[in-house]
């Protein structure tokens, strides 16, 4: 009798314990917690209440008016300039992160090893994502550049004299991309290096011993062992993809024409250039619900295939 209760006390004693370190972890992070909630929740909230009214700033009285509070999704359904950024957007986002994957794979699988050349050339490659958006920007506008350009004096010298990349419409939202991908592809290539330095080496040598090539290696064991990490890496930079403002707006302005022209950019251009600002709400509303629903499709699609293998 005196052992139960004994159990029963030490027990209550550790269920007691268990709810005080719950509180003081929720006390613990309620400040921090309350700074997200008022620099994210409030600015998406005022947004969304943003895009059911006219506002302009030529028509401050349209902040708050509620009388026809869908007027500025009924005309997203029928503007084809927008729908064509929608296009735009989706070209920009599976080129630059398509090439960030297979670069930053490539590479890591060649500089996976332990000597400090492969160190060293690990660190250089890191640069570019080091970079403020609007420093690449600038040096990729010098690049496409013929007057200045180094990489159009070289194929000039070789004879093969090249137009301006970003004022060709032909090869303008390529040239964005590749730029992107430039910045961007050492994040695929650091986290692919670090999930292959977590490998074991007995699937390895045991699959050599048993006489796999290369080929066979990387695709029944590296491979299935790595997927995981790239379907991170392609959500985190899938999401990224659409905040590629900083390129474009330095290399073409969403030229030549509308060809550059992604969302995020019509965006920007309804809002600081004609002051529709209800209308650019209601653009943003619909890119951010747009991503959100693209990031769960891509990461349900990844888990579910690595589940099943």
């Amino acid at each position: 009798m005196a052992q139960a209760i004994t159990a029963d006390a030490l027990r209550g004693d550790r269920n007691g314990w268990q709810a005080e370190r719950r509180r003081a972890f929720l006390f613990g992070l309620a400040p921090s917690l309350a700074v997200l909630l008022l620099i994210t929740l409030v600015p998406a909230i005022a947004l969304l209440v943003a895009s059911f009214t006219p506002l302009q700033l030529t028509d401050p009285g349209g902040t708050f008016r509620f009388d026809d509070p869908l007027v500025n999704y009924r005309q997203l359904l029928h503007d084809e300039r927008f729908l064509a950024s929608i296009a735009v957007q989706a070209k920009l986002s599976v080129s630059s992160v398509g090439l960030q994957l297979l670069i930053g794979l490539g590479l890591a699988l060649l500089l996976n090893g332990k000597s400090r050349l492969l160190e060293g050339a690990r660190t250089l490659f890191l640069i570019p994502m080091v970079l403020p958006p609007i420093v690449v920007a600038l040096i990729w506008k010098i690049m496409y550049t013929p007057d200045v350009s180094p990489m159009h004096r070289a194929l000039d010298a070789l004879g093969w004299p090249v137009r301006s990349l970003i004022a060709n419409p032909q090869t303008a939202l390529w040239a964005v991309s590749l730029a992107d991908t430039w910045q961007w592809f050492p994040f695929t290539m650091l986290m692919v290096l670090a999930a292959l330095q977590m490998i074991p080496d007995d699937p390895l040598e045991a699959a050599t011993l048993e006489g796999a090539n290369r080929w066979q290696l990387f695709r029944y064991i590296v491979l299935p062992c790595i997927r995981p990490v790239l379907v991170v890496c392609a959500l985190f930079r899938l999401i990224d993809s659409f905040k590629a403002f900083p390129l474009i707006y330095v290399l073409t302005d969403g030229g030549p024409g509308s060809v550059t022209e992604v969302t995020n950019y019509y965006g920007f251009v309804q809002a600081f250039n004609f002051s529709y600002w209800g209308y650019a709400s209601a653009i943003a509303t619909v890119m951010l619900v747009g991503v959100f629903v693209l990031s769960w499709a891509v990461g349900k699609l990844g888990w579910s295939a690595d589940e099943q293998r």
